[in-house]
């Protein structure tokens, strides 16, 4: 059997497509373990900096607290999740940075979230739709007499 150049190529992007996606797919963790000398005790948290993507629904949402409640397909009660509006972008359907004062309950969103220890951390919040379709709109139409 004849060997090509196509064939070689091929090979070669098959076998770099494999090491990307394994590459990806690497879960790095610190653990930190401290010690009081005084007391025998020990405690250890876990971060994970591989990022979860969900979607769902806002179902609470109280501007000044550092969580919020999602809505899934797959759990029909709602789950906690942390954010900070520092650290956390909230963005629109095309990409914009959207104000937090827009966010409110029963928007749906697709997120992307961290596991700190045993918390949820939000890092990005974006909304379905842009947030043009959030924004009221009045129009008042006058009519005087002569």
């Amino acid at each position: 059997m004849k060997d090509n150049r196509l064939t070689k190529l091929f090979a070669a992007g098959a076998v770099s497509a494999i090491a990307l996606t394994t590459a990806f797919a690497q879960t790095s963790a610190t653990t930190t373990t401290t010690t009081n000398p005084a007391v025998t005790t020990s405690s250890s948290s876990t971060t994970s900096t591989n990022t979860i993507d969900g979607t769902g629904t806002i179902t609470t949402y109280t501007p000044g607290t550092d969580y919020l409640s999602f809505r899934t397909a797959t759990s029909p009660e709602p789950v906690k999740y942390y954010y900070s509006p520092k650290e956390t972008v909230l963005v629109d359907s095309e990409g914009a940075t959207v104000d937090w004062k827009y966010l409110r309950s029963d928007m749906p969103v697709k997120y992307t979230y961290v596991k700190d220890g045993d918390r949820m951390v939000v890092r990005k919040i974006t909304l379905e739709k842009p947030v043009t379709y959030y924004e009221k709109t009045t129009t008042t139409t006058t009519t005087t007499k002569p």
